[in-house]
């Protein structure tokens, strides 16, 4: 083990801190579990977070997601539910290492049955990089990386349906998912009265098809769905394009319909 700059954080054998390059802040990341990936940057870009906003993140791993929305958003409180407790932990030390804990609380527990801490229909804002895998077929052989991958201790359906619990109405709700799998998620987020407002499909370059969409709903709204023009990763010459670089520079914002 080791100190983390003299604070009273520790990093274990196999854990590395990170620059996030947005405020200072840095991340706990390990070399054989979760790490998050530009997923996580891009859904937390397109969360529409307003001034004061309570916000829950569902399945927020080592809580990059809650860390990047205190670095460019001003939300009044931040909710992170994790169900691996190692995760849990590692979230947490990061958040204390931010000086964030005034903010911020990492949760463990399970979507199924949320604890107590959740008070349902208290939140403006719900964010989820869920897992994007069914339970099936060929898994990854470290057990964390699976969980956070394929649908093994929750499903969409799972996420969608306490998501919907905790927002209140009019409150809204962004996910990131695969776009192999949008029919899917648009009637599962409609099931539970979620009703799509902002859909943004993400590419890997402009001649390429997307592979991963974005998606914000608003618990109890009438049905109008807004398409933006895709986001572009890379540029031809295999570079992130203006757009990605502006989200890291901080310069993206949230859309909303």
């Amino acid at each position: 083990m080791q100190n983390c700059r003299g604070n009273g954080i520790t990093l274990g054998p196999t854990e590395q801190l990170e620059d996030l390059q947005r405020c200072n802040l840095k991340i706990i990341q390990s070399s054989d579990t979760f790490r998050f990936g530009i997923d996580s940057v891009l859904l937390a870009d397109f969360a529409p977070v307003r001034k004061g906003d309570k916000v829950l993140d569902l399945g927020t791993g080592n809580g990059v997601i809650p860390l990047l929305l205190a670095g460019k958003r001003e939300p009044g409180l931040i909710h992170g539910l994790e169900i691996q407790p190692r995760l849990v932990d590692m979230a947490r030390r990061s958040v204390a290492l931010n000086g964030l804990t005034d903010l911020i609380t990492i949760i463990e527990g399970d979507f199924c049955s949320p604890p107590e801490a959740l008070v349902p229909g208290s939140y403006d804002l719900v964010v989820s990089n869920p897992p994007y895998l069914a339970a099936g077929g060929r898994l990854n052989l470290r057990l964390e990386v699976a969980i956070a991958r394929h649908e093994l201790k929750c499903t969409l359906a799972d996420v969608l349906r306490t998501g919907a619990r905790m927002l209140r109405h009019r409150g809204r709700l962004a996910l990131i998912y695969r776009s192999g799998r949008l029919v899917d998620l648009l009637t599962a987020m409609r099931a539970e009265d979620l009703e799509p407002k902002t859909l943004r499909f993400v590419q890997p370059s402009s001649d390429q098809g997307p592979t991963m969409v974005l998606v914000l709903g608003v618990k109890g709204a009438r049905p109008h769905l807004n398409i933006l023009p895709p986001l572009v990763i890379y540029d031809r010459e295999g570079n992130y394009s203006r757009e990605i670089m502006d989200i890291y520079n901080e310069k993206g914002s949230g859309e909303e319909g």
